[in-house]
């Protein structure tokens, strides 16, 4: 599988990202309840943000998952680690569907990660998924991620894990993307 990101559009994506988010199986996302106006709101905040990205990973030209990417020294993290000189905060979402397809998001976490690193300047990928999220705890071991601690943000309890450029790639030997 090939896949190509570009940057989202809030006001044209709101409505797809809206049925992504509010999904039960994206309940870790924490937008349940959310209506289209705050999915449409959070993602123009996000647009207006120098330290936080978010794009649409495609596949086929088709939106297939959703990638944010942020500065840890400026969001979401701020204060909980001590930041190192390139480290890049990520969070992805593979939307619910019907027909699902084996290995595809493992295939989709492979790509983001392989996109991250593309950057020269990305020496190290952060994430903080909820510690009741083994789902993802295991795709993020797929990929290289060692886990550091917990922490306690103010919206969950996190498992803070790091996942370097070398970790990335020999773990990606034996994965393809």
């Amino acid at each position: 599988m090939t896949f190509t990101f570009r940057p989202l559009d809030p006001l044209k994506d709101s409505e797809l990202l809206h049925g992504w988010v509010t999904h039960p199986k994206a309940a870790y996302w924490m937008m349940q309840d959310a209506r289209l106006e705050d999915v449409e709101r959070a993602y123009m905040e996000i647009a207006a943000d120098p330290h936080h990205h978010a794009l649409l990973g495609l596949l086929d030209g088709e939106p297939a998952f959703l990638m944010e990417k942020y500065d840890p020294a400026h969001r979401e993290l701020v204060g909980l680690y001590e930041p190192e000189p390139g480290d890049v905060g990520m969070h992805f979402l593979v939307p619910s569907t019907d027909t699902p397809v084996h290995g595809f998001t493992r295939s989709v976490i492979t790509a983001v990660m392989a996109h991250l690193f593309e950057d020269p300047a990305t020496r190290r990928v952060v994430v903080e998924p909820d510690v009741s999220n083994k789902a993802v705890h295991a795709l993020n071991e797929v990929v290289g991620f060692v886990p550091d601690r917990e922490i306690d943000k103010p919206e969950k309890r996190a498992l803070l894990s790091f996942c370097t450029r070398e970790q990335f790639y020999e773990a990606a030997r034996g994965v393809s993307v």
